[in-house]
């Protein structure tokens, strides 16, 4: 009886070990990536076919005129730096896109802390979690939303390749632990599926 009693104390302690290891683990991962990462994130008004389409071009005029601050940043921070210095601007850009397309939709800019889903752009994947954001929201901002990564940068990637370009994974790199970096780029699709949804799990507890 004392035997059975001994064995199950060292199941119990071990599985304790266990679960707190994970949860430093996924904390660690997490923290890791969206410290390295900034994101942005556009809103349409509605599903609508014009107002998703309105969408794409405030977006492609904001990563035009983004792309034109950011071109020599080498860290998050400086990309966030530039972007509230010029948030005022990001505004005027997207409202005034908004309005040569025949639109009256205001338009909201804001930089903070917002949850994402897990998400996969080319071959790089994000897990879910909190990342600082630019997020535009368009109107009702009731509509799907586009998200890419300002930096490192990943917005000017051609989705129908499905492929980072090496520069930017080489910048996602330079900017990420060995660890992380390695699972971001998983090209194993059942590989990212089972240990993104183990942080994500984990994450809750």
């Amino acid at each position: 009886m004392k035997v059975l009693k001994r064995l199950l104390l060292i199941i119990n302690l071990l599985a304790i070990f266990i679960v707190v290891s994970a949860l430093s683990y996924v904390s660690a991962v997490s923290e890791n990536i969206s410290n390295s990462v900034f994101r942005l994130h556009v809103i349409a008004n509605s599903d609508s076919d014009e107002d998703q389409h309105l969408k794409y071009i405030v977006r492609d005029n904001l990563i035009n005129y983004m792309n034109t601050l950011t071109q020599n940043i080498t860290s998050k921070d400086a990309a966030i730096k530039i972007a509230k210095e010029h948030q005022d601007e990001f505004y005027k850009i997207a409202k005034k896109t908004i309005e040569e397309n025949g639109y009256d939709y205001d338009v909201k800019i804001d930089i903070g802390n917002s949850y994402f889903p897990t998400k996969y752009y080319g071959d790089i994947s994000l897990p879910a979690g909190y990342y600082d954001a630019l997020k535009v929201e368009i109107g009702n901002a009731s509509g799907q939303n586009w998200w890419c990564v300002m930096f490192p940068p990943l917005c000017f990637v051609d989705m129908s390749t499905g492929i980072v370009p090496d520069e930017s994974k080489q910048k996602i790199k330079e900017n990420l632990p060995e660890e992380e970096y390695a699972l971001v780029s998983d090209t194993s699709q059942e590989n990212i599926n089972f240990k993104f949804k183990l942080i994500e799990l984990l994450s809750f507890l």
